[in-house]
């Protein structure tokens, strides 16, 4: 009886040890998503259009926006599908 409490006091005792408190450090990110300020334009430079058809054959032009930087955010329809693109005044297409 002596060794069935001993060994009970001995399992107890170190399942207590391995208890203990975690600090749990959790750091959160925040991110800011900044938009410029796109305003419509009517068309587009001739570099934008040539860019956009070398890239995407036999793309339809919907809607065109424009920003201070000259970037420009162009709504397209491919083969059915529509899509936004970003590109440079120099018709480069940037990833955004």
């Amino acid at each position: 009886m002596k060794k069935l409490i001993l060994s009970a006091a001995i399992l107890l005792g170190g399942l207590s040890m391995q208890a203990g408190n975690v600090d749990v450090k959790s750091s959160m990110v925040h991110s800011v998503n900044v938009q410029d300020e796109y305003k419509e334009v009517d068309a587009v430079p001739a570099a934008v259009k040539t860019g956009l058809d070398n890239a995407y054959p036999g793309v339809k032009l919907d809607k065109a926006y424009v920003n201070e930087k000259k970037e420009y955010k162009i709504e397209i329809t491919v083969r059915g599908e529509k899509s936004t693109v970003y590109t440079d005044a120099s018709g480069n297409i940037i990833k955004k």
